[in-house]
């Protein structure tokens, strides 16, 4: 899941204890279903493609092996799977449901990747031989999508890039999305607006691939059809004719591709690594019954001149190169800064 644009409030549900304990298990599962049905037929991006009547009476059937509304929850993976809902999520208490996921063999990753993800990596902002800067940024997922809490997301992240823009003449930047297998775009995105600069950024297409809406970055505010979606603070000089190296791996995905996507079309900048997951669509968060939330696709993803990608190709490949123990042994590092370094 990448973007989370708005909160569709499908169902509102007020249920204290008692009436959760005058409810039996099938009607639970009943009201679940018939909103996740109507949400998917109402808002979901292939719903005209859809056999719904079918799809419906085959659901049905299947719910009726399910003694327990948890239990009941597993069928979302048969749904998502015969609709083609490879990127819709359900999220229940500390569980998610979705489609089969494609599957990375080991031998497509390194151990280094494998060891540096078992550390669950945060965003990082650091200095390479005195003349690189290095920012990670990891998956970030949340389902408060206002702008005061996008804002407060992404203004520490801001900060830390500022801040070493500040203290150190950097000559170039390499941003590494290899751990960004996704979440919410945006404070990414605003975390990166000195790269980016006041420029359109991206956007959104329809089920034809027409373009329907564009975001864009203006004076540290990301707005999207003229509504200020959420803002930082910007200190000190834009970087965006710095040269920018981006690092992409096979777990790059979702928000990881919007944020690479977002820098297709600027000046000074490489894509170097492996090709990304292949989630390039937009989801929105939708709210069920029994406070379930759903990250639901509704759109293609595009870079700021309206283009689509299945997957982002970087045009320097490397594959299982990776060094996080020293990062300056990494041969995605090496690349990046010889890119920098060409004058």
């Amino acid at each position: 899941m990448k973007r989370l644009l708005a909160v569709i409030f499908v169902f509102i549900l007020s249920l204290d204890v008692s009436a959760q304990k005058k409810m039996t298990t099938q009607d639970s599962i009943k009201i679940f279903y018939e909103n996740l049905f109507s949400t998917l037929k109402t808002k979901y991006l292939h719903k005209e493609k859809i056999n719904w009547e079918l799809i419906e009476s085959q659901t049905k059937q299947d719910l009726n092996q399910y003694n327990t509304f948890q239990n009941a929850l597993s069928g979302i993976k048969k749904l998502f799977d015969k609709i083609g809902a490879t990127h819709c999520n359900v999220y229940y208490k500390q569980n998610k449901y979705s489609a089969t996921v494609k599957n990375i063999s080991k031998e497509d990753y390194s151990e280094q990747w494998k060891k540096k993800y078992d550390t669950k990596p945060t965003f990082e902002v650091k200095v390479l031989n005195d003349r690189y800067g290095y920012i990670l940024i990891p998956a970030m997922l949340s389902f408060d999508i206002s702008a005061s809490n996008i804002h407060n997301i992404a203004q520490p992240l801001y900060n830390k890039i500022a801040e070493t823009k500040a203290q150190k003449n950097i000559e170039g930047w390499i941003i590494d999305l290899r751990f960004n297998t996704g979440g919410n775009s945006w404070p990414m995105l605003l975390a990166l607006y000195d790269f980016l600069g006041n420029n359109d950024i991206g956007g959104s297409l329809n089920s034809d691939k027409k373009q329907e809406s564009k975001f864009r970055l203006d004076h540290g505010k990301l707005i999207e059809k003229s509504k200020t979606i959420s803002f930082i603070h910007p200190m000190g000089e834009l970087l965006d004719k710095k040269r920018v190296s981006i690092i992409t791996g096979l777990f790059t995905a979702s928000s990881g591709e919007v944020v690479a996507m977002a820098f297709k079309g600027r000046s000074n900048t490489k894509f170097i690594g492996q090709s990304t997951y292949g989630a390039t669509t937009g989801n929105i968060a939708c709210k069920l019954p029994f406070n379930i939330t759903m990250a639901l696709t509704t759109s293609y993803d595009c870079d700021r001149n309206g283009n689509y990608y299945e997957k982002i190709i970087p045009e320097i490949s490397i594959s299982k190169q990776d060094n996080f123990d020293n990062l300056l042994l990494d041969k995605n590092i090496q690349q990046a800064t010889e890119f920098i370094d060409v004058k």
